[in-house]
């Protein structure tokens, strides 16, 4: 392995609902196992099983516009359950490949109406759940 070939974040990209999404800082979006116990016959360890999975992520946005206001205010005003379709994109080009992937079904767990300080840049974390998700690209060593 050679150190030019870890990705840099720099070259990461999001699009929401297919919109690219330039103030974006970072971007997290994980699958969290949900395991049950299993305690076998002669076993004195407690196995587990995988039961199903949520998803959860983060979109960290330095704070340029209202993008998040104009996506989330129906859902706060009027109640309206909306999902989206977010999708990354990293692609270093020192890197063996890009890797992009779609989540789908984005539920934004809140809407930040106001967060700054002096003497500071103001960026905004938008937490999220999602359930779906797909590969279209992955990274091959090779």
């Amino acid at each position: 392995m050679k150190s030019k070939r870890v990705i840099n974040g720099t070259f990461g990209e999001l699009w929401v609902e297919g919109k690219k999404v330039g103030e974006c800082k970072g971007l997290t979006a994980k699958l969290e196992f949900n395991k049950e116990d299993v305690n076998l016959p002669r076993q004195l360890a407690t196995d587990k099983k995988v039961m199903g999975w949520e998803g959860t992520g983060t979109v960290t946005m330095f704070k340029v516009n209202s993008r998040m206001a104009n996506l989330l205010e129906e859902q706060a005003k009027e109640g309206k359950d909306l999902r989206f379709t977010i999708v990354s994109k990293l692609a270093d080009p020192d890197s063996y490949g890009a890797e992009r992937v779609a989540v789908k079904g984005v539920s934004f767990d809140d809407l930040t109406l106001a967060d700054w300080e002096t003497g500071g840049m103001t960026d905004v974390e938008n937490p999220f759940t999602f359930t779906d998700y797909k590969f279209y690209d992955k990274i091959d060593a090779q």
